[in-house]
């Protein structure tokens, strides 16, 4: 039983070494050959652990599925082994790999004397016949007709095919010269492209220009890293060339070719609608540009391809959609677009061995990017050109349209001429009517002037009537008690002279003496001098009274004088004193004034308007409490001010807006014309000067009249 499974395990352990079998890779004069499936076998090192002592008896390698090796997320460090038989005359073979993104690249192999040989790209002298080679390179020493075991590390966080090939000198010297002259070419039309379009762009001033020079030199830079000259600039640091500068270069290829999108294909105003969803585009290409940053390079380099996907798919789309609706300049783009999405995915399926690594397959980018710029630049070119017709077609129109308005109106001209004359005549009869109309609108408006006044001064004159009363009747009621005081004096004196008279009768002296006595001469004294007093203050209020009303004698006066503004309120109080209830408290507050040059009847005017105003503000309200009006002025440099506040009803925003109004007025109908407030504001504005109100309903008011002081 134990020769049977020892027989068994022999046969299996056979079996999986001819499982695992390869091809030697033979390398003839002017061979180049890809490091394929049928020549090498793989180990995956995920976690990067193995060293290349654990590497040269590891009998874990196996053989690869796909034609070439590829570097997928979950093993992004694989080794590979294959033997190499130099059949050349030449003592070394360069060894390449192709246009992909690697981060490492470094080979083994074991000496006869069990010394191993470590040769890295990082450390290669790339110099070979004075060429510099924008490529990753290891040079391998190897004898001729001699064969050797190989062992190469590759290390990635890019999901991507690997391209290694193998080349006899002489094959790779020719296919250098070859590469560099199509590279050489290739950048030279990238560069040629970029300074006709921003010449273009100077010249014609439109953006869509702008924006293709930055798709081309984001395309431009993009493809030269892609080529390998990014291994000039950064021979011995490929982290920062493959980490950061790689992918940042791929978003700013990504931003470019969105902003030539949407300024070419109009996208603001073609697609309004779904505006949003294409500012998502650039959102979607800023989330690798993060990942970035934070250094999470696998899953930008994963990002980026799905971006590259949504973006193209959606360029493609909107596109075609806008060919549909007719936007012409659409067509080139949608096409080269077109192609560049085909291309993009014939790389990813190129990367993922799903088709075959080949020259066309390995610089199918270039090509697609050729394409794109001589089809968009076609598209700017027709783009243009449909502006031009458009103008074209716009300046047909526009002609017909002139031609057709130059009929219209010759056409129109006979028959106005017709209408001009018949209407100059119902002109100079409505003329004639008009300033009949005008006249009389005129002299309405004056007599509603004046009717405004005339009930102003019928205020004042009731208020007059009633101030001027009350003193004269206290003047009345004295003179009867002082007659009769000065009757009894005249008595006492005829007593006296009559005593003088007749000296030798003593009872004259003493019959004066007792009537002196009777009607006490202290008291009639002091009577007398009581009433004189009375009467002479009745007669100076009576005087103060005739001199406030004097100057509203002049109210229709156009003379400029000079007025002390705080005297012309005492005056106003004093003849609205009659008419203020006994529950308003007035308040004047007064600054210090120099003497104003106004009209002074119309600053009077001014002032019985708006405490009239007040005074029935107050009244409206239902209960009274603390109710009272302030008069205050203030002196400033320039004018002066009155401030008039009241603790009436208030007024609301929409009063507020209309009271200047000529008529307007929220009294009863009767009670006023609607024209005091609008006069006011008329006086104000012959003053030059400005009125604002302050109010809140219930709350009561503030007038401010702002005079200025160099009225002339």
């Amino acid at each position: 039983m134990k020769k049977i499974l020892l027989i068994l395990y022999l046969i299996v352990q056979n079996s999986l070494a001819f499982a695992t079998q390869t091809d030697t890779l033979k390398l003839n004069q002017f061979d180049s050959k890809l490091l394929t499936n049928q020549y090498c076998l793989e180990l995956e090192d995920p976690n990067h652990l193995l060293s290349i002592t654990d590497i040269i008896h590891n009998n874990n390698f196996h053989s690869i599925s796909t034609t070439l090796p590829i570097l997928g997320y979950s093993k992004s460090v694989t080794w590979l082994k294959f033997i190499l038989k130099n059949n050349t005359n030449r003592t070394y073979a360069p060894i390449t790999v192709g246009r992909v993104i690697i981060d490492e690249f470094d080979l083994y192999f074991e000496k006869a004397d069990h010394s191993i040989i470590h040769l890295s790209s990082r450390n290669q002298q790339y110099n070979l016949n004075a060429k510099v080679q924008a490529i990753t390179l290891i040079n391998l020493p190897v004898s001729s007709n001699s064969s050797n075991t190989l062992f190469i590390r590759v290390k990635s966080k890019s999901s991507t095919v690997m391209p290694i090939e193998v080349h006899s000198v002489d094959q790779f010297m020719q296919k250098s010269n070859i590469d560099n002259i199509i590279n050489g070419a290739f950048i030279g039309v990238f560069l040629i492209m970029a300074l006709y379009n921003l010449m273009l762009f100077i010249v014609l001033g439109d953006k869509s220009y702008f924006y293709y020079v930055l798709y081309i030199v984001a395309l431009g830079l993009s493809q030269m890293l892609t080529i390998g000259y990014g291994n000039n600039f950064l021979p011995k640091d490929k982290i920062i060339l493959n980490n950061y500068i790689f992918p940042v270069i791929r978003v700013f290829f990504g931003y470019s070719i969105l902003l030539f999108a949407g300024e070419f294909l109009q996208l603001k105003h073609n697609i309004k609608g779904y505006y949003k969803l294409y500012l998502f585009l650039y959102a979607l290409y800023t989330a690798p540009l993060i990942l970035v940053i934070f250094g999470w390079t696998i899953a930008a380099y994963t990002l980026i391809t799905v971006s590259v996907f949504i973006i193209s798919s959606t360029l493609l789309f909107i596109g075609l959609f806008l060919y549909i609706k007719g936007y012409e300049p659409a067509k080139f783009f949608m096409v080269g677009w077109g192609l560049s999405l085909l291309a993009i995915l014939m790389s990813i399926a190129r990367n993922r061995g799903l088709i075959p690594y080949n020259e066309f397959t390995a610089n199918l980018l270039i090509y697609s990017a050729l394409i794109e710029l001589i089809l968009f630049s076609i598209a700017l070119a027709d783009k243009i050109n449909f502006y031009r017709h458009q103008k074209d077609e716009s300046q047909q129109a526009a002609l017909a349209i002139a031609k057709e308005n130059e009929r219209l109106i010759t056409e129109q001209n006979i028959l106005l001429e017709n209408k001009v004359k018949e209407r100059t005549q119902e002109l100079i009869e409505t003329n004639q009517n008009l300033s009949v109309t005008i006249e009389n609108l005129k002299s309405t408006q004056f007599k509603l002037i004046e009717t405004e006044k005339m009930a102003s001064l019928g205020q004042l004159t009731a208020g007059v009537a009633h101030e001027i009363n009350n003193p004269i009747n206290f003047v009345s009621a004295n003179i009867p008690p002082l007659r009769l005081d000065f009757n009894e004096l005249f008595l006492l004196l005829n007593k006296y002279d009559e005593a003088a008279s007749n000296p030798g009768n003593p009872e004259l002296l003493k019959s004066a003496l007792s009537y002196k006595q009777q009607i006490d001469m202290n008291f009639v004294k002091n009577e007398i001098l009581g009433l004189l007093n009375g009467i002479e203050d009745g007669a100076h209020r009576t005087s103060e009274i005739v001199k406030s009303l004097r100057t509203f004698s002049r109210i229709d006066e156009f003379i400029l004088k000079p007025v002390n503004i705080n005297s012309a309120i005492l005056n106003t109080l004093v003849l609205l004193r009659s008419s203020i209830p006994y529950y308003i408290e007035v308040k004047p507050v007064f600054d210090k004034l120099e003497p104003l040059n106004c009209y002074p009847g119309k600053i009077n005017q001014i002032l019985v308007n708006l405490i009239n105003n007040g005074i029935q503000a107050i009244k409206a309200k239902k209960e009274h409490h603390n109710e009272s009006i302030q008069i205050m002025t203030i002196n400033n440099p320039n004018h002066l001010i009155i401030e008039i506040t009241d603790t009436g009803i208030g007024m609301t925003n929409e009063i507020k807006q209309r009271v200047f109004e000529p008529f307007f007025t929220t009294k009863e109908i009767g009670e006023g014309t609607g024209l005091g407030l609008s006069i006011v504001f008329g006086i104000v504005e012959m003053h030059h000067g400005a009125i604002d109100i302050q109010s809140t309903p219930g709350k009561g008011a503030t007038f401010t009249v702002t005079l200025p002081k160099n009225l002339v």
